[in-house]
């Protein structure tokens, strides 16, 4: 099966990751409309994208290669959409695809948190609709320039080999995921830093680096892990280690971490939301393991300390805090937290 060439792959938010997957497939001949804000949308269309990455990708698409707009009525031809908008925004673009999506028109979640994939199913009941996880961070140095800070394959739900083969290109490798929810909520465990990196204000290389930081978020994964147990929720590690192993190997003294190659570019998306003055995603990140916590009786203090400090920053729209790792909770806190974590 091969999708029809003058039917396009439609990126609904077409932000820094839906404009580098989106780049992308353009550069590799797909017939791409990227459909977001207006006038980022005009700013691409005029100047077109340039796309690097931390392994030496430098590729320039030139505005020829897609089109970009503001106006919902490309859905009406669209022969696959990538849902590429914040998880706060699922709700509404859920309405818009309702509105103008075709039935039987596959549509693909690429966002952070687990929630995203069964909203849109709701809103969507005629268009089978494939949760998908995507490994990377991309940021955004300049207004045409979306730049891959780290590594790793795209991966959807098993069972879609059409829809992988559409979307693989030079740059852009997929995988098939049997078990896409163990992988999202993996995913989510992992992304706990994200909030770390918002409030230290530092590149991720540097925060990740800095031990105080790390501790920090061994804290959160210490916390987390049984509550999903508890909620019999199973989560599979997107990295090497296992994430039973992860607090003891972020305790570790800093040098086996300063042999990781990073990308010194490479910040959270929510670093970014802050920078910006936009809502983050912490609900869908921290909140998910707070919501889930609070059901079962458990005590997440950590997490809720630095859910806090982020709402805190959201609310003082004055970009990051730049905060010190023993500001965001404090250092007894966190020793309690530890001390309660290791007599359970």
């Amino acid at each position: 099966m091969r999708y029809a060439n003058d039917r396009p792959i439609v990126i609904a938010g077409a932000g820094a990751v839906g404009g580098f997957v989106g780049g992308l497939l353009a550069g590799a001949g797909r017939a791409v409309r990227l459909l977001g804000r207006e006038t980022a949308m005009r700013e691409l269309a005029e100047q077109g994208l340039r796309i690097t990455d931390r392994d030496g990708l430098d590729r320039r698409v030139a505005p020829s290669a897609f089109t970009a707009g503001a106006d919902p009525s490309v859905l009406r031809n669209a022969c696959l959409v990538l849902v590429t908008v914040k998880g706060g925004d699922t709700a509404a673009m859920g309405g818009l695809l309702a509105a103008h999506l075709p039935p039987a028109v596959p549509v693909v979640s690429l966002q952070n948190g687990v929630a995203n994939a069964p909203h849109l199913r709701a809103a969507l009941p005629d268009n089978p609709v494939l949760a998908g996880m995507v490994p990377y961070n991309v940021t955004r140095p300049e207004p045409n320039h979306l730049h891959r800070g780290s590594s790793g394959k795209l991966r959807i739900e098993a069972g879609n080999a059409p829809i992988v083969r559409e979307l693989t290109a030079p740059g852009l490798e997929i995988v098939e995921e049997k078990d896409i929810e163990a992988v999202l909520w993996g995913k989510l465990i992992i992304n706990l830093n994200n909030a770390l990196n918002a409030l230290s204000g530092l590149p991720l290389r540097d925060q990740l680096r800095a031990r105080r930081w790390r501790r920090l978020l061994a804290a959160q994964i210490e916390e987390a892990l049984p509550v999903l147990r508890m909620a019999g929720i199973r989560a599979k590690s997107p990295v090497a280690a296992p994430l039973g192993a992860l607090p003891l190997l972020l305790r570790l003294p800093t040098l086996p971490f300063e042999i990781v190659k990073m990308d010194a570019k490479a910040r959270s998306s929510m670093w970014d939301d802050l920078e910006r003055r936009r809502p983050t995603e912490i609900d869908l990140l921290q909140g998910e393991i707070l919501a889930l916590a609070r059901r079962h009786g458990m005590e997440t203090p950590v997490i809720a300390g630095v859910t806090a400090a982020v709402k805190r920053a959201e609310a003082a729209q004055a970009g990051s805090p730049k905060l010190k790792a023993e500001q965001v909770i404090g250092v007894r806190h966190l020793l309690a937290s530890r001390y309660s974590n290791q007599k359970r």
